[in-house]
C-alpha cells in the first residue's frame, strides 16, 4: 500500500538507550521518519502537538508524566497522531487505562522488528492493534456479563471482528469478505452494540473476553 508515504513518528520514553534503539531501527527502514523524541507524556503532549507525527510511540510508566495521561491529553486536544503504545508492562491496571484513553494499539518491547513496523503502518492508518497476549491480559478488566436478551454476535460479525483484531482497514475486510465498506461500518457498529463497545479496540478485547475471539 503506501510504501511511497512516509509514516513520521516519535518516541516517547524515559530510558535514553531505549529511544536510541527505537530511533535506529525505524531510521535503517524505508518509509519511516522519526522526528523528535521526549524522556516524558507531559514533553510527548507537546512534541506531538508541535511536530504532528502520524504515530506516536508511547511508554507508559514514565517520572514526570505517564503515557495514560499524555494520551488522554493528546484526545483532549483533538490531535491528529495515532498513539501506539510500546511497553514492558502488561498488567491489567496497565492495559484497560490506555485503551480507554485512547490508544490506537498496545505493544509489549519484546515484539519482533516486522511486528513494531507493521503495528506503526497499521496505526497510522487508524487500524486498532492489539496483541492477542494483550488481549488476554485485558480479560479481567473488561468483564462486561451478557445480560439476558442481549444479542449474540453473528458468525459474519465475527469474521469482521477476526479481521479488525488482525488490524485490517475496512476496504481491506470489504474486500476479504466480498462486501461494501459500507457494510463493513454495518457490521462494526452491530457489534459496537452487541458488545458495549466504544471502538475497534474495546471490541477485540471484549471478544477475546467472552471467547468470541481466540476458541478456534
Amino acid at each position: 500500500m503506501a510504501e511511497s508515504h512516509t509514516i513520521t513518528l516519535i518516541v516517547v520514553d524515559d530510558h535514553p538507550v531505549v529511544r536510541d534503539g527505537l530511533r535506529g531501527m525505524f531510521e535503517s527502514a524505508p518509509g519511516f521518519r522519526v522526528l523528535g523524541e521526549a524522556a516524558d507524556g507531559v514533553t510527548g503532549v507537546e512534541l506531538a502537538v508541535r511536530l504532528d507525527p502520524d504515530v506516536v510511540l508511547m511508554d507508559l510508566r514514565m517520572p514526570g508524566g505517564g503515557g495514560v495521561a499524555a494520551i488522554a491529553e493528546l484526545a483532549r486536544r483533538g490531535a491528529r497522531s495515532r498513539v501506539l503504545v510500546l511497553t514492558t508492562y502488561d498488567t491489567d491496571s496497565d492495559t484497560l487505562p490506555a485503551i480507554e484513553a485512547g490508544a490506537t494499539g498496545y505493544l509489549l518491547k519484546d515484539a519482533p522488528r516486522d511486528e513494531l513496523f507493521t503495528a506503526v503502518r497499521a496505526a497510522a492508518e487508524g487500524r486498532t492493534v492489539l496483541s492477542p497476549a494483550v488481549a488476554s491480559r485485558l480479560v479481567s478488566r473488561v468483564r462486561t456479563p451478557v445480560a439476558p436478551g442481549v444479542e449474540q454476535v453473528s458468525a459474519r460479525e465475527k469474521d469482521v471482528l477476526e479481521l479488525v483484531a488482525k488490524g485490517t482497514s475496512n476496504k481491506e475486510i470489504a474486500a476479504e469478505l466480498f462486501i461494501s465498506e459500507a457494510t463493513v461500518k454495518t457490521h462494526l457498529t452491530h457489534i459496537f452494540a452487541k458488545l458495549g463497545a466504544k471502538d475497534r479496540a474495546a471490541a477485540v478485547a471484549t471478544a477475546y473476553d467472552r471467547g468470541i475471539l481466540g476458541t478456534s
